[in-house]
């Protein structure tokens, strides 16, 4: 699959239009390719009670199975102004754990592998690993 990720990085820009940001004024907008072709994307929504603001990437998450699951192949995240950001730790890890072997990252550093991104991350391979027996 050959991702266009000029028109990628723009899906995410586009989410940030609908971003509800009255706190922090950053909004961030989030788009995705799943693994079926379909494009998903999601923005941030802050909540008085900041630790149960929602990043980007959870609405991403929740739209990936709102309309069918699957796993993402390819994500960006990017500010108000489009600038390429890195997600936080916790997104790292929802990701992860709906991305698959080859899933893609554009970040502020380049196109990287989900490995690269969260090296060593714990999921749902890890415990299919486990249970087939062929963890370390």
């Amino acid at each position: 699959m050959t991702i266009d990720w000029d028109a990628l990085q723009a899906a995410a820009h586009d989410a940030t239009k609908h971003a509800y940001v009255p706190y922090s004024g950053y909004p961030v907008g989030a788009a995705a390719i799943a693994d079926d072709g379909r494009l998903v994307s999601g923005c941030n929504i802050e909540n008085a009670g900041y630790g149960v603001t929602l990043c980007a990437e959870c609405s991403l998450v929740s739209q990936l199975f709102m309309t069918g699951g699957g796993t993402i192949r390819a994500f960006v995240c990017v500010n108000g102004d489009g600038d390429v950001i890195m997600p936080c730790g916790r997104c790292r890890q929802l990701l992860f754990e709906h991305s698959s072997d080859d899933t893609e990252l554009l970040t502020v550093s380049g196109i990287r592998t989900m490995d690269e991104v969260l090296p060593d991350g714990f999921g749902p391979r890890s415990l299919e690993e486990y249970r087939r027996g062929t963890s370390g």
